[in-house]
């Protein structure tokens, strides 16, 4: 007992301290570079690779750029190519860490055999997100599921003007399709009879997106749509944004206050594997979940598993500072200590 304390008090001391070390990583960096005019530094940098959701992806590439700049000798190249290819390049070994914003299954960590680290790095909402002049629109929980079941085909059912509804969704793998279907399977029993939940659906009606990006162009441009993407997408673009129906009764627009009520009242276990689904609580926002990068328990160059090591450590510390300008929830104090042990365990 005695040790977990101390164990405890290390990790408090090394995310407070973390800042420093980065400082003085980079001051190391730069009197190098003075050093080596003739750019032979560049021969011994660390080049590390990603791919995976595109929830995260906004955070992610500047989290990445901002430790380059600090750390030029390490280099972050991530790929938004949804979670579903996230985790099957992962699983096939052809990066160096996945990214999903559904944790990986047990049948899908037992086919790496190098060992698996899931890592929630950071979390946010998953919004529907429309182009109509509506104001202020609220979607019951029927109403949002009848609406992607295609039973709702006008705006004028939904207080707006004479004019079709058009959905738009995913067309490739996404763990942002998983968290938001898993929503519609909670609240509706025709949707769980129907469509289902999974990364990849067959939806009722629509046109597909890829990526989070993908689909928040086609809203941007398509006069009458209606979607679902990651907060920080439609915040980011000016999208309107509809307020849902909670468990309550009550109905919460989406933003990072009643992101942060949803995710106070969860426990993140220790296999870091947490679903928040159709959570309690009259402030709750419905849809948010965590996101998750996958790094390896073993890798063949040591020197890489530092690196990443490396950088997780700083995403989790300093990085989280960059998550509520691009529309992210900053991980709470608990569950950056429990991910920080996690992220010790890579070798």
């Amino acid at each position: 007992m005695q040790h977990g304390k101390v164990k405890r008090r290390e990790l408090l001391f090394a995310l407070t301290g973390l800042g420093a070390s980065v400082a003085a990583s980079q001051f190391r960096t730069q009197t190098v570079q003075a050093q080596d005019p003739l750019g032979l530094f560049a021969q011994g940098r660390t080049f590390i690779t990603g791919a995976g959701a595109s929830f995260p992806a906004p955070l992610y590439g500047r989290w990445f750029v901002e430790y380059n700049q600090q750390n030029p000798n390490i280099e972050v190249n991530y790929q938004s190519v949804g979670s579903g290819s996230g985790v099957k390049q992962f699983i096939q070994g052809t990066v160096d860490f996945g990214a999903s914003d559904v944790a990986m299954k047990d049948e899908e960590i037992s086919q790496v055999s190098r060992g698996v680290v899931l890592l929630p790095m950071t979390a946010g909402s998953v919004v529907v997100a429309y182009n109509a002049p509506v104001s202020g629109l609220k979607l019951s929980r029927e109403q949002l599921a009848d609406v992607f079941l295609g039973k709702i085909t006008n705006w004028r059912s939904l207080g707006g003007p004479n004019a079709p509804v058009r959905i738009v969704h995913r067309s490739d793998g996404s763990g942002t399709t998983a968290v938001f279907t898993k929503y519609l399977n909670a609240i509706s029993k025709d949707w769980a009879n129907g469509p289902g939940t999974g990364k990849t659906i067959q939806w009722p009606v629509g046109i597909g997106g890829k990526g989070n990006e993908g689909v928040t162009a086609q809203i941007r441009q398509t006069p009458g749509s209606l979607g679902y993407v990651e907060y920080g997408y439609a915040k980011n673009n000016g999208l309107n944004m509809a307020a849902l129906e909670n468990k309550s009764g009550s109905y919460i627009a989406p933003g990072l206050e009643s992101a942060k009520e949803t995710l106070s009242a969860v426990t993140l276990p220790e296999n870091l594997r947490a679903f928040i689904v159709d959570p309690e609580g009259s402030s709750s926002y419905p849809i948010v979940t965590y996101t998750w990068m996958m790094a390896y328990k073993n890798y063949s160059d040591r020197g890489k598993a530092e690196a990443l090591q490396q950088v997780l450590k700083w995403a989790l510390t300093e990085g989280q500072t960059y998550s509520p300008s691009l529309g992210y929830i900053p991980l709470p104090l608990d569950v950056k200590l429990k991910v920080m042990e996690a992220v010790d365990t890579i070798g």
